[in-house]
């Protein structure tokens, strides 16, 4: 059962973690404030995801996110960029501290469920994650707002995990982490769990994180992901645009990753990849477990104020492979650091400023640009009712 409108008038209201029922909208006026509690015990502790194995902070249980659901299906987070607060400092203080013994807890996390609408609220002060997806299809984000603090830890904005079908769009995330992260499970437990991530559409999106991504792909995406297609980003102090994070171990694979229409200002890197990002859940995962990285396209991209260019660093044995950059210019800040470092890499390049390192190789400038899809996604053509309320 369940159902119906719940409507949050203007105040602010302090709850601990609550659960979400299937045909349900939340709609929160302009002046309200959800305030997650400052009583740990508000809550509670709950199992791990089975894609991870144990929690991201410590291993075994970890802490419920503030606004959860399982197994929903038309559920609509929504409002007139009402506020969600999650009082973060006490749980970023803790774990500073090393005083937590279970994983920190999220603002949203909906799980097993289908049709999922978050539109038109601002999420402030997460203890961690902010909106976490998981094991889910049919997903939209849009029209939100995330705020943390730059130095707060693992505030990720939206984190798409093992999902299928989702649209991003329109939306603004200034985080101490990445403001999007791609995923898909941790090690051994994701890929005994092997649900990609996969059919993803990010549009219209600005984010500010001075040490993390605009879009991360991992660390954790051992059941895979693929098909990612991204468009008309805005990158303002960020550590780079879009960072692959994978290491031996992990399994799984990243591949048909597409983006254009980037504009990018103060970066330390534009393209960054990595084969060796050594985070493991625990020490059983299997070293024969390899990734694979491949089809990854860039295309159309501005950039001012750039450090580094590219740091491209594949796996020794199993090297990165079609990677494709066309029609990117970026201003370099004066450093003495080379604009570009690839090892393990192959790809092509076409009109792209600096020049890239010799394994991209260049086309020449009338070669066709690199990939991006021409077909719709599903996702596109998902519209769920947004309710409106005059009281």
């Amino acid at each position: 059962m369940g159902g119906g409108l719940l409507y949050v008038p203007p105040g602010r209201w302090v709850t601990g973690s609550f659960n979400l029922t299937s045909s349900l909208t939340i709609f929160l006026h302009k002046d309200a404030v959800i305030l997650g509690s400052q009583d740990m015990n508000d809550w509670p502790l709950i199992d791990p995801l089975p894609s991870y194995g144990g929690g991201r902070d410590a291993a075994g249980a970890r802490y419920s996110s503030l606004i959860m659901g399982s197994n929903l299906t038309d559920v609509v987070i929504t409002g007139d960029n009402g506020t969600i607060d999650g009082q973060g400092s006490m749980w970023w203080d803790k774990f500073h501290n090393h005083e937590l013994k279970h994983s920190r807890g999220y603002l949203i996390e909906i799980l097993y469920s289908d049709m999922i609408l978050i539109s038109n609220i601002i999420l402030v002060n997460s203890p961690s994650w902010n909106v976490h997806p998981t094991y889910s299809s049919n997903v939209i984000v849009k029209g939100i707002t995330i705020i943390a603090p730059v130095t707060s830890p693992n505030t990720d904005g939206i984190n798409p995990d093992s999902c299928t079908n989702v649209r991003i769009e329109d939306s603004y995330v200034v985080s101490g982490d990445d403001c999007i992260a791609i995923k898909s499970g941790w090690d051994e437990y994701g890929i005994k769990f092997g649900m990609p991530t996969q059919h993803v559409i990010i549009r219209r999106f600005t984010c500010v994180s001075p040490d993390s991504a605009t879009i991360a792909l991992g660390s954790e995406m051992s059941g895979g992901i693929q098909d990612v297609r991204a468009e008309d980003i805005t990158a303002i102090n960020t550590e780079s645009a879009v960072r692959i994070k994978t290491a031996i171990g992990r399994g799984g694979f990243v591949k048909d990753i597409f983006a254009k229409g980037f504009t990018m200002h103060n970066m330390k890197y534009v393209f960054w990849m990595t084969g060796s990002y050594g985070q493991h859940a625990d020490g059983h995962f299997d070293p024969n477990a390899i990734p694979v990285v491949n089809n990854i396209n860039y295309r159309d991209m501005v950039a001012k104020n750039v450090t580094i260019a590219g740091k491209l660093e594949g796996i020794e044995k199993a090297p990165f492979t079609g990677i494709c950059v066309s029609n990117v210019t970026m201003e370099m800040f004066a450093s003495k650091k080379l604009p570009w470092n690839c090892t393990d890499v192959t790809g092509s390049s076409t009109s792209v400023t600096p020049q890239p390192c010799p394994s991209l190789v260049d086309q020449g400038q009338h070669a066709s640009p690199c990939s991006y899809p021409t077909n719709r996604l599903p996702i596109e053509d998902v519209q769920l009712k947004e309710c409106t309320f005059n009281g």
